[in-house]
This record gives C-alpha cells, sequence and structure tokens, in this order.
C-alpha cells in the first residue's frame, strides 16, 4: 500500500494517532456489528434529520414520503450493495478498488476514473458540510446556555429562549451569517472534531466514534420523538406523512425523492466503497446493506415525526423549507413543555449526525491519499482535513464578506446561487448522480458475474433482482436525475 507510519519524534496527540494508525497491515473492522453501526453513521446526517424533513414538508408529505421510500430500496439499496462490494472486493481506497476489480473483470483500469471523482466529491462535501454542522454547533451553544439558565432560575421544565420574541429568535440565523468570525470559529471547531477522529484510524478513531455516538443518536432520536407525541399534534403528523396525496407528487417532487435517496444513503461520493474496504473476512453484503438502507429510511421517517408533530401543534408551517429547523422549531420549543431541555437535546442529536457523516466523508480522501500517495494516516488526514477547512472558509464568506460573488455565475443554472450553495448544487446535481450512474454500469455490465455472486452472497431470485434493478432501473433512473438536474426546464420546474 505504500503506507508510512509518521515519525517517532512527534508528541502530544498526534504521535498517539500515529501510533495507532502506523502499522504495514491495513486497518479493518473489529466485527460485522462495527461496520454497520459506521456505515449506518456514514448515511445518517444532516441528510435524514433536516433535509429529509424540509423537503416532505416542501412537497406535500405523503406521496412524496412514500415515494421516497421506494426510490431507497428499488435504487438506493442496490447501490448500496454494489458500491460495498467494491470496497470489500478490492481492498484498498476507492480508486484503487474499483481498479482492481477492473483487473479481475477484465475491463479497462480507466474505469477508476469514477472513484476520483467521488473522492474529489466527499472532499467538497465535508468542506461545505462542516460550515452547516457549526451553524448547528452554533444552536447547541444557545440552547446549551439557555438550559443553564433554566436550572439555575429553578425551572428546567419551562419553554426554551423564554422572553424572546418570535422575530428575535429567528433573527439569530441572519445574525450568525452576518458574523464571519462567529461562523469560522464554529466551523473550525467541527472540522477539528473530525479530523480528530479521522486521524486516529478506523479501530481507534471510526469505529469507536461509531459504537459511541451512534447509539447515542438512536436514544436521543426515539425519545424526543415519544416527547412530542405527547405533548405534539401526533395525528396531523402522521396523516401529513403517510396519507398520500397524488396530485402533489408531480415530475419535480418525484425527480427530488430520487436525489434525495442518494443523497441520505451518502452514495456517489465513494464512502461506503471506501468503508466496505476495512470488512475483513467473510460479510453477507445483502442482510448488511439492508440494514443500512432500513436503518437511514427508519431515522428519516423518524426525523419526520420528531419535527412534524410539534410543529403542527403551535401552528407552524410544514413546509418552512430550510428555515425549519435553525428558525421554526427554536420558536417551537419556547411554547413546550421542557421546551428548554428538548431544544438542547435535539440539536445535540443533529450535532451527533453531522459528525458521523462527515468523519465518512474525510476518510474517503484521506484513503486515497494514504492508498495512492503513500502518505501516513496523518499527513493524509491533514492535508485534505485543512484543506477542506479552507474551501470551506470561501463558503461561509459567501453569507457575508463575499456575499456577491458568484464562482459559477456564467452558467444559468448556477448564475444566483453564492459559493456555497454553488458547491452543494454541483455536488449533489451533478457529481453523486454521475458517480452512482457510473458504478451502477459498471458493477451491473463490466464486474465478473462469477466475482459478483462470490463477494456479494446473493444467489437465485435474489441475485436476479438485484442484477435487474443494478443493470437496468438504476443507470435509467438515476440518469433522469442527472438530465434532470442539469436541466430543469425539461420538468418545467
Amino acid at each position: 500500500m505504500g503506507r508510512r507510519a509518521g515519525s517517532a519524534q512527534q508528541e502530544g496527540i498526534f504521535s498517539d494517532m500515529v501510533a495507532a494508525t502506523g502499522s504495514t497491515e491495513r486497518e479493518g473492522w473489529s466485527s460485522r456489528s462495527a461496520f454497520i453501526l459506521a456505515a449506518i453513521g456514514a448515511a445518517v446526517g444532516l441528510g435524514n434529520v433536516w433535509r429529509f424533513p424540509t423537503l416532505a414538508g416542501e412537497n406535500g408529505g405523503g406521496a412524496f414520503v412514500l415515494f421516497y421510500v421506494a426510490c431507497v430500496f428499488l435504487l438506493g439499496l442496490p447501490l448500496v450493495i454494489s458500491e460495498i462490494f467494491l470496497g470489500r472486493t478490492g481492498q484498498d481506497d476507492a480508486v484503487g478498488s474499483i481498479r482492481k476489480v477492473a483487473e479481475r473483470s477484465g475491463a479497462s483500469k480507466n474505469w477508476s476514473a469514477f472513484g476520483v471523482m467521488g473522492v474529489v466529491a466527499a472532499f467538497l462535501i465535508v468542506s461545505f458540510y462542516s460550515v452547516v454542522a457549526g451553524w448547528v454547533l452554533y444552536y447547541v451553544g444557545v440552547m446549551g446556555a439557555d438550559f443553564a439558565s433554566a436550572v439555575l432560575s429553578g425551572d428546567p421544565l419551562r419553554g426554551a429562549l423564554v422572553g424572546q420574541s418570535q422575530e428575535a429568535i429567528q433573527g439569530r440565523m441572519g445574525d450568525l451569517f452576518g458574523n464571519p468570525g462567529l461562523l469560522l470559529a464554529m466551523h473550525f471547531a467541527f472540522m477539528g472534531v473530525t479530523l480528530f477522529i479521522v486521524a486516529r484510524g478506523i479501530g481507534s478513531g471510526i469505529e469507536t466514534a461509531a459504537t459511541i455516538l451512534m447509539p447515542m443518536f438512536f436514544v436521543l432520536l426515539v425519545g424526543i420523538t415519544i416527547y412530542g407525541a405527547f405533548v405534539g399534534n401526533m395525528g396531523d403528523a402522521v396523516a401529513f406523512l403517510f396519507t398520500p396525496d397524488w396530485s402533489k407528487l408531480d415530475p419535480p417532487a418525484m425527480n427530488t425523492a430520487l436525489g434525495q435517496a442518494l443523497f441520505s444513503l451518502s452514495l456517489g461520493v465513494a464512502g461506503l466503497i471506501t468503508y466496505g474496504s476495512y470488512i475483513k473476512g467473510p460479510a453477507g453484503l445483502g442482510p448488511t446493506s439492508v440494514t443500512i438502507a432500513f436503518a437511514d429510511t427508519g431515522v428519516a421517517l423518524l426525523a419526520g415525526l420528531m419535527i412534524f408533530p410539534i410543529v403542527f401543534a403551535v401552528g407552524l408551517d410544514p413546509a418552512a423549507g430550510p428555515t425549519l429547523v435553525f428558525q421554526t422549531l427554536p420558536f417551537a420549543f419556547q411554547t413546550m413543555p421542557a421546551g428548554a431541555l428538548i431544544g438542547l437535546l435535539f440539536f445535540l442529536l443533529i450535532l451527533v449526525a453531522a459528525v458521523t457523516s462527515s468523519i465518512s466523508l474525510l476518510e474517503v480522501p484521506t484513503a486515497w491519499g494514504i492508498g495512492e500517495m503513500g502518505w501516513s494516516r496523518l499527513t493524509s488526514s491533514l492535508v485534505f482535513g485543512g484543506g477542506a477547512f479552507l474551501v470551506g472558509i470561501a463558503c461561509l464568506l459567501g453569507y457575508n464578506v463575499w456575499s456577491e460573488v458568484r464562482p459559477l455565475g456564467f452558467w444559468s443554472l448556477f448564475a444566483e446561487k453564492d459559493i456555497l450553495d454553488t458547491v452543494d448544487d454541483f455536488t449533489g446535481k451533478i457529481m453523486l448522480p454521475l458517480g452512482a450512474f457510473f458504478t451502477a454500469v459498471f458493477v451491473g455490465w463490466r464486474a465478473d458475474r462469477k466475482l459478483v455472486q462470490e463477494m456479494t452472497g446473493l444467489s437465485g431470485f435474489w441475485l436476479s433482482t438485484w442484477r435487474f434493478l443494478i443493470a437496468w432501473l438504476c443507470p435509467l433512473a438515476v440518469g433522469t436525475i442527472l438530465i434532470t438536474g442539469l436541466f430543469p426546464q425539461v420538468l418545467g420546474s
């Protein structure tokens, strides 16, 4: 692999990281359950807890939700199996794994190019992802200070942000965007946590984080959902999420659901290829992939059942869009019993989800640096973590100092987009669909069939069904996402 351990003279915390990852033997997960927790953590992130409820609200609820679930299992699941197969077979970084599968299948090594694209996409996404997660970190601080004030006042079960007007609460977001120093501090803190975990390696870093954070995440998610069922309007929330109004499922909504299925499962960015490469020994990829898909979808649905009862209980708009989490809900917590505590726990929940996803994103280019460039884990994680931090600075300055900058202003699709939205849309509309498309075509048409059957453990009906979905349905559907994302006028949007 060309991996080099760090210098023995390095001191302090970073020398500990090198010691944890300096072995010439490639790292791996300690167990199947560790891999599943890490993979679920990679899939479960802001896309589930923030983006899915936002899109469900904007697209009318029930019909969108049901179509999204169908997309996850008909399109997302076959791609999950395919990405894990590539990593498990190649036992290398994303690019090296695809190249090795191509060699064993008698295909061109040039197929590894879509692995390069995945590495670049993961690097770009983690750069702005850290900025958005910094907003969450800021609200953890706001809600934490508010809950501390409630405890000190002798009323820990009071509502959140008592005495503040709705305008003041909702104005916090604008105040944050207008403060580049504060945005930078939050971005630095979050990226620092992500870099620390990735630099420690698979066993001491990523696996340990996953086995601690994911159970915490699920406890918080279920707990706040139960709270919402008792104090919120669960009946209206269930009706909104699961009663389909098919008239609202127009082509743009269907395209959005397709895209969300890819985004939510972290497909097209080589994350599952990279994580799959750390699997040692036999692994039934079918059951493992189903577990990941079910967990990811379950989190998205629970997030809706967590958020919308509270929204409906206080008469707020479920279609509030991206402001739903950062502006609408903080005001809703003001009127809820124990709102100060629940508000703090809610943003801690989102922060945990953000951390588990960000470490998977940073691990993709870090593994590439180790495998393809021969760098030590410490060097690679510092190079790509530091680089992503710098790109993130440009993204956050796009909300204030560089608010007039339009990086791709010459392209009508991005003409009105600021820096962060440009990076977000470019990766989401172009790079992720392209990565998923080439994954489907390569695995469905070029990968050796015997190799596929051997490594996935699929046979009979399940193998035939998966092969049909990955070879035919996935390229068609993902190609549609790509074309309509580049040419929205096709859908009349």
